[in-house]
């Protein structure tokens, strides 16, 4: 992971660029994710919306990584693998997403609920998504990384869900992970400080279960140990005085959602 890079305003309207057409590519996703659906055809189809629309996919060959998103099923935590599984009712679905346009990063993550899930499942999506909320609350200037983390971690263990503490959020923008790292969890007042021009990604990882995680032999794939579920939401986010701006959004998906229910 390379050093802070800080940004101008006119880069940070660069990444909300990008940010903006991720977040446009999981609203695409958002419209054909039903059951029967093999996960294969939601990154063909990103893949192809990328482009038409001038970005590059920033996950595909990222370190050999072979697809243009992350599709994580169920248990899966992060860095799932599209193929040929077809999505059935009540699977929960994590989409993760990163985009290159104009030289900068965007990078943002839904999860989706496929159908009807049952009502523990759709209690931890809420919650996992007020974890991001929460700690987007935290990422203003004068804050501290551990702030966000903090934030985080209270309310997902305050409903006795597991923070994921092996993976974490990450600057993001000129490169598509940077410094500073993002923790889940933390301590009030630790960590790096957060200051005008810093643009980071925050990606609450929160399990039904056990905090623990196993890491598949294919190198990426990232489950739960006790093989119950995860969500996983992100938003890409530049730091500023009194309160965040976020670049990427939930908007374009969650219309596409309330259209299909």
């Amino acid at each position: 992971m390379s050093k802070v890079h800080y940004k101008s305003v006119e880069e940070i309207e660069l990444i909300r660029k990008s940010s903006l057409l991720v977040s446009k590519t999981l609203a695409e996703v958002a419209k054909v994710i039903k059951a029967g659906i093999q996960t294969i055809e939601l990154d063909k189809l990103a893949e192809t919306f990328i482009r038409d629309n001038g970005g590059v996919p920033a996950f595909l060959n990222y370190n050999g990584f072979p697809y243009s998103l992350c599709i994580s099923l169920n248990d899966q935590v992060v860095h799932g693998f599209p193929g040929i599984y077809e999505l059935k009712d009540g699977d929960t679905v994590s989409v993760d997403c990163g985009v290159v346009l104009n030289n900068f990063y965007g990078d943002s993550a839904y999860t989706f609920a496929v159908g009807e899930v049952d009502p523990e499942t759709s209690k931890l999506l809420k919650v996992t998504k007020e974890c991001l909320i929460l700690g987007i609350e935290k990422a203003v200037v004068g804050m501290r990384v551990g702030d966000i983390g903090f934030a985080v971690q209270q309310h997902a263990e305050k409903n006795d869900y597991g923070v994921v503490k092996e993976l974490v959020g990450h600057g993001v923008g000129v490169q598509l992970h940077e410094k500073p790292e993002i923790p889940n969890y933390g301590k009030r007042g630790s960590g790096m400080k957060l200051e005008e021009g810093m643009v980071i990604a925050i990606e609450p990882m929160i399990n039904a279960g056990r905090a623990g995680v196993k890491f598949w032999k294919d190198g990426w794939t990232v489950s739960t140990v006790d093989g119950k579920p995860s969500a996983h939401f992100e938003h890409t986010v530049a730091i500023k005085k009194g309160k965040a701006d976020i670049l990427s959004t939930f908007n374009y998906i969650e219309e596409v959602l309330k259209q299909k229910d």
